[in-house]
């Protein structure tokens, strides 16, 4: 039984008496559980049939551990396993992360070898102890190792099995007093919520709980049992810390597996848990003990072992023959029959016979399958430490992939890609992708970094790769045409790449609960998006500064020698009706020795539409300017890169702000706090681009980390914590393809509304603490209690609406507000609205009951929203949940900012949810309109597993159906720029290939 979840398969073929591995592939297009193409991979002569056989390939493993002890076994006694050659270069790589060697004099006493080196191998004995360990994940494991247990106690030797898997795998199958079944878990494998569900972060912290915080005692506890039963050799499928057990105590040991656990935790760790990097090494080092490895099909790169045979799969026998299964099944012996296993699928699952070749039928397991049919061919097994090395470069390739990467690339392996570069001139990373395109060279040619980390982020490396390109489109005569675009040209003679380059990043954010409820000083709850905006930036001085044309004439015709200028270039201009770059005197922001006003900034960022984008990135330098006195006396490149999509309301412009003042901070050493950056950003965006947004989409893009939600109380910026999302609970964002923009007129009215509301509430508290106020209106004048008068007092100096209860808001001030008021009425009555960003437009009617209503509650709902986070996993958990987040979305469309498509997108996920509760199916628990609202994107919570992101792409399909448009699915997470700083990066000198 394949182990599922976790390695890919291969279908083999003969090949006339040789044994070659011939993949047989076929492209797949992504469809529905129910319409499963079936590729006609098994031919007449299924390997189905002869599952009967591969019972053999048992006796074969059995064969290789006696070769042990057989001295006429010539090959054995000459191999390496026997004599421990020197390690290879692949396991170097390896060795060389190790952490140190553990130094007990007590185990140095015991350690003896039983096999002496300067003996060679002693004379065949007749009976043998074996101690099999057998790894904690799944049965297939154990039912692999049944199979080879029996053929060893065939040959007359006791086997120790050391296992977490019930007794009755192993008894059920070998019934002998030769043996012995010893229940300890040593490793705990993968924590799954399904067959394709992996908690990474928990599968972690399982193992360190199993088998690194009682390794002492382990190691202790393993070595005096192995001595007790006189064991002759230990053989692991696959427990790490098997193998120095068994070094240590003078025991010789070899794994068989086709998968090693330092493999499949490096994914892990990557992606969830950096500080349990340490298992990783940990692991390597325990299964380098091993003598050599008995490798299956289907096997991972495992470069920690010294080297490899390489067996067929072994299987367990045949209950009933193929005749019989068939007779049962009621299937003929004419029909060509696939069976669809991967760990055990949905019983209801069905496939329709349109998706089937003709004469063909597929059965979908609903659990695990026994019998295993499986290819014949195998490689070689002779010795080879190139293809050891081999193999680990091979791992080295799909760590590189991964994304969300926190792991160290060891130095051997970035040399391996630069290498295979030079001689391929492609990327072999772009190879493992499917991409064959050249390129000039991979980052690690193009550029040092001086400072920084890249954090495994995969989009990042994306951005240094393109930097590295530019220098070549500057410096060739014959740009490719995809090259051609203005952008590019203008990026190319951007940077003076004899100077550093500093590279900041952040990312977008997705507003999980809180929304425009911000800015009347709410508990937000936000999450940074994968999506994020990297900006490169480099100061020259002006006398080296590469100058544009339309630049270097402006000067002249000032009649100036070089003075500091601003030159900004930004990717993505053909998807919108925005010019490339933009360029300016940074004199400019200066009048008469003092910086201008904001105002006087964004009349002149608005004399050009076209250029009216440049308030986001050039503004930043003026709110420097003005809020720290920082005076910039050389000349700045400026390069913009956003992977954020604009208009779907998951913050692009916060994370151009922030990630533009990172850099130009980082750049001109500047010594700023990721919340100091989020407030001076929101400054830029309130006062320079014109929107009224609040602080929560900077402080996020900021301040967040991935996978958590940042939560923070807006009186003005309070970060108050990070929230773990839970393990079973999933986030989507889901754009309705309905462009927000956040300096609409909708978002500035609702804002207005609600410091209207504000404005009266206190007002009328005021009133009736002066009692000045005309009775019979539902306030109770008389004898106020002290408690009273205190809530009052506080109310009638009321900083931010969401400090007033719902409760007091529904006794008090609900039915004494209106509906509306024109905006003339209001100045009139209360002077003004005090709302630094916004303006009351005298002639139009604001909302105002709904507008100060829905703060109130959703400061309520958010915080309930994040108790709730914590408390224990159920289905109401989860219900609750997605009730507020309904609750929420309907408040907005209350206040006005609703939209066709974000309405649809939620009815999509409610009907979702309810058409699938009855049968259980339903994973999708509820949804709502984000940020600043009238279009942009969804959130939507369920929980963690396939089927939920199964109803989200079936909520996608259904969208495009009914409206034309296929909305973009925002899933995954990455840190803010806070947590990853920045990067201080200096092009290589070497000679460019000809």
């Amino acid at each position: 039984n394949i182990s599922n979840s976790r390695r890919r398969g291969l279908i083999y073929k003969r090949d006339g008496n040789r044994n070659r591995e011939q993949p047989r592939t076929r492209q797949l297009t992504p469809i529905s559980p129910t319409q499963v193409d079936v590729s006609p991979i098994y031919s007449k002569h299924s390997c189905l049939s002869r599952a009967s056989k591969k019972i053999l390939f048992a006796f074969q493993i059995s064969r290789i551990l006696l070769g042990f002890f057989d001295h006429n076994n010539h090959r054995a006694l000459s191999s390496p396993y026997i004599s421990r050659s020197p390690p290879t270069r692949a396991e170097v790589a390896i060795t060389s992360h190790r952490p140190s060697q553990r130094k007990s004099a007590k185990r140095k006493e015991k350690k003896k070898m039983r096999i002496e080196e300067s003996e060679g191998v002693s004379a065949s004995r007749k009976h043998l102890v074996f101690a099999y360990y057998v790894t904690g994940h799944g049965f297939g494991h154990a039912t692999r190792v049944v199979e080879v247990v029996r053929n060893l106690i065939l040959a007359g030797h006791d086997v120790h099995v050391v296992t977490g898997a019930p007794d009755f795998v192993f008894t059920s199958e070998v019934q002998s007093p030769r043996l012995f079944i010893r229940k300890v878990l040593l490793d705990c494998g993968a924590v799954q919520a399904d067959a394709l569900t992996v908690d990474r972060l928990a599968s972690l912290e399982k193992y360190s709980e199993t088998a690194v915080i009682p390794r002492e005692s382990i190691l202790e506890t393993e070595i005096e049992w192995l001595n007790s039963i006189k064991a002759d050799l230990v053989v692991s499928d696959v427990v790490p810390v098997a193998c120095r057990a068994a070094a240590d105590a003078g025991i010789r040991s070899v794994c068989v597996t086709n998968f090693s656990w330092d493999f499949i935790y490096a994914e892990y760790v990557m992606a969830a848990g950096l500080h349990h990097r340490s298992i990783v090494w940990q692991i390597a080092e325990d299964y380098s003990h091993c003598e050599f490895l008995i490798r299956l099909p289907g096997y991972c790169p495992m470069p920690a072992f010294r080297d490899v045979i390489d067996v067929p799969l072994v299987v367990r026998r045949l209950h009933k023959s193929r005749k019989e299964i068939r007779k049962e099944l009621g299937i003929s012996e004419d029909v060509k029959l696939v069976i669809l296993n991967f760990g055990g699928q949905p019983s209801g699952w069905k496939l329709k016979e349109e998706y089937l070749p003709s004469g063909w039928l597929c059965l979908v397991a609903a659990h695990i399958l026994q019998e295993t049919a499986i290819g014949k061919n195998y490689a070689s097994d002779k010795l080879s430490g190139v293809r050891r090395l081999r193999d680990a470069i091979v791992l080295g390739y799909q760590l590189q992939r991964v994304p969300g990467r926190d792991i160290s690339i060891p130095e051997w392996y970035a040399s391996a890609e630069n290498e295979l570069s030079k001689s391929t001139g492609t990327s072999p990373t772009a190879k493992a992708n499917g991409n064959s395109t050249p390129i000039s060279s991979p980052w690690t040619e193009d550029f040092e970094i001086v400072r920084g980390d890249l954090q495994g982020l995969s989009d990042t490396m994306s951005f240094l790769k393109s930097l590295g390109e530019l220098d070549a489109i500057y410096e060739s005569e014959k740009i490719a045409e995809k090259r051609q675009l203005r952008e590019r040209k203008a990026a190319a003679g951007l940077f003076n790449w004899e100077e550093d380059i500093v590279v900041a990043r952040a990312p977008g954010r997705l507003d999980v609960m809180g929304g425009i409820a911000d800015y009347s000083g709410s508990l937000v709850l936000q999450m940074p998006i994968r999506e994020a905006c990297h900006v490169a930036a480099q100061r020259n001085h002006p006398s080296k500064h590469r100058l544009w044309k339309h630049g270097q004439a402006r000067q002249n015709a000032k009649g100036q020698g070089p003075t500091p200028v601003l030159q900004i270039v930004s990717y993505g201009s053909e998807l919108s009706n925005r010019s490339p770059t933009f360029d300016m005197d940074l004199s400019d922001f200066m009048d008469d020795g003092v910086p201008i006003t904001y105002e006087k900034a964004r009349k002149y960022f608005a004399q050009d539409p076209s250029q009216k984008w440049a308030a986001y990135v050039a503004g930043v330098i003026l709110v420097l300017m003005t809020e720290l006195g920082v005076r910039f006396e050389d000349s700045i490149s400026l390069l913009v890169s956003s992977a954020v999509p604009e208009g779907k309301g998951v913050s692009s412009s916060a994370s151009i702000e922030v990630a533009t003042m990172s850099a130009i901070a980082a750049a001109h050493g500047l010594s700023i706090s990721p919340r100091d950056i989020a407030l001076l950003c929101q400054k830029v965006e309130n006062h320079i681009v014109g929107a009224p947004c609040g602080v929560m989409d900077q402080m996020t893009s900021a301040c967040g980390e991935a996978n958590k939600l940042l939560a923070m109380v807006c009186q003005p910026a309070e970060v108050i914590g990070l929230v773990e999302i839970p393990s079973h609970i999933r986030v989507w964002g889901i754009d309705s393809g309905i462009r927000h923009s956040v300096g609409g007129a909708d978002y500035g009215s609702v804002r207005i509304g609600a410091f209207m509301g504000r404005k009266m509430i206190k007002s009328l508290a005021s009133a009736v603490l002066s009692r000045s106020a005309p009775g019979g209106d539902g306030f109770a004048y008389d004898e106020l209690e002290d408690d009273s008068v205190n809530l009052l007092k506080a109310e009638a100096s009321l900083d931010y609406l969401c400090n007033l209860p719902p409760h007091r808001y529904e006794a008090l001030y609900s039915k004494m507000l209106p509906k509306s008021i024109l905006g003339e009425e209001f100045l009139e009555k209360y002077a003004d609205h005090n709302d630094p960003v916004t303006v009351i437009d005298q002639k139009r009617l604001y909302a105002v009951t709904a507008s100060a209503k829905h703060p109130i509650y959703e400061n309520f709902r958010v915080k309930a929203f994040k108790a709730l986070l914590t408390s224990a996993s159920s289905d109401e958990q989860l219900t609750a949940l997605g009730e507020l987040l309904y609750q929420c979305h309907y408040s907005y469309s209350a206040c006005g900012l609703g939209s066709d498509g974000t309405d649809r997108l939620v009815r999509l996920v409610q009907e979702m949810q309810h058409s699938k509760s009855a049968s259980e199916d339903g994973t999708l628990y509820g949804a709502k309109i984000t940020g600043g609202g009238s279009g942009g994107t969804v959130c939507v919570i369920g929980t963690n597993c396939t089927k939920s992101s199964q109803q989200i792409f079936e909520i996608q399909e259904r969208y495009k159906d009914g409206t034309g448009y296929l909305p973009f699915i925002f899933e995954g997470s990455s840190p803010g720029a806070g947590k990853f700083g920045y990067l201080r990066i200096r092009r290589r000198i070497s000679p460019r290939p000809s």
